[in-house]
């Protein structure tokens, strides 16, 4: 432990040396594959938020502005902020847009109907005309050293809330009603790459693939995933370096994925992202909860519980990481 604190303190370890020669990297890792794959293009969901224009940025410097399209796919329950963001984002980088707007497809899945059936049942004055929702994590659950609460809150049209606990029913049939989202832009993305013979880039970082922030057969959907490897606050590092605009930058990262506004902090991560890759970062290079405390400022208990929690995250959503399983 002393040798570690002696090279490089906790903080530090977060920090890209050379941004240049990481963007290098991806850059050329994303060629290796677009030439692997034998397509000519790259096609990529743009929302405004930060790991996707990180990995349009990175997609624009490794193959050019002319080869990479931006999928725009909004929906009812979208900011439009979503949108407003992502154009300025291709104007930025010069890029071609497409828009595909995917309320349509979501109503004939039954997306919103199922959801709101789920909602109703727990709220029966609920009406979706007149009301927003969203679901999030209990917030004094990870301070117990318990697993996640959900909460469904609702708002009147005067921004009145009101809040109760999800029983597990519910809970699942919003969420899987929810995951037609991602799984129908992941599918309009494939039909765009197929039809311009293109891949597809992924926008998902460290944090989310490792803690399954992310929706199996949806928006983990991809062909090269050029920031799987980066944690939050290094992805924030590359874009400064590459000229992400500002506006995004700032931007508090969403999961736009109900009609109430929510934070990804408060629907999954419980935590500041700065905060959350410095503890992860010592969970997974087995440093003492004892020293990370330390680093940060926090008690050794404190610490401890946030280990337990990421153990926990990782054994509930390996399913959602794991490969199709083959009789051989």
């Amino acid at each position: 432990m002393e040798t570690f604190k002696k090279l490089i303190s906790l903080k530090d370890a977060l920090v890209i040396k050379n941004v240049q020669g990481e963007v290098e990297r991806i850059s050329l890792t994303i060629r290796k594959a677009l030439s692997e794959f034998h397509r000519k293009g790259l096609v990529i969901g743009i929302s405004g938020g930060i790991d996707s224009s990180v990995s349009l940025a990175l997609a624009v410097q490794a193959v050019g502005k002319e080869n990479v399209t931006g999928i725009i796919m909004p929906e009812k329950d979208s900011s439009d902020d979503s949108k407003i963001l992502a154009l300025e984002l291709a104007e930025k980088f010069g890029i071609k847009t497409i828009e595909e707007n995917i309320t349509a497809a979501l109503d004939g899945f039954g997306c919103y109907q199922r959801r709101d059936e789920a909602v109703s049942s727990i709220f029966p004055e609920y009406n979706p005309d007149t009301y927003s929702m969203k679901i999030g994590i209990k917030s004094n659950s990870l301070g117990q050293n318990l697993p996640p609460l959900f909460v469904l809150t609702i708002f009147d049209q005067d921004g009145v809330s009101q809040s109760k606990t999800l029983p597990p029913k519910e809970f699942l049939q919003i969420v899987g009603a929810s995951n037609f989202k991602q799984r129908c832009r992941m599918s309009y993305l494939y039909y765009h790459a197929e039809r311009m013979y293109c891949a597809v880039i992924g926008t998902h970082n460290k944090q989310e693939i490792e803690q399954g922030f992310f929706v199996k057969h949806g928006d983990i959907g991809s062909d090269v995933s050029p920031i799987a490897h980066l944690y939050k606050t290094q992805v924030y590092q590359l874009a400064e370096y590459l000229g992400v605009p500002k506006s995004i930058i700032e931007r508090v990262p969403t999961s736009d994925t109900y009609s109430a506004d929510q934070t990804q902090e408060e629907f999954f991560f419980q935590m500041p992202f700065y905060e959350m890759d410095m503890i992860w970062y010592g969970y997974e290079n087995n440093l003492s909860p004892e020293y990370v405390a330390e680093e940060l400022g926090k008690s050794t208990k404190e610490i401890e519980l946030v280990y337990k929690n990421f153990t926990r995250k990782r054994k509930t959503t390996d399913y959602l990481r794991s490969e199709t399983i083959k009789v051989v």
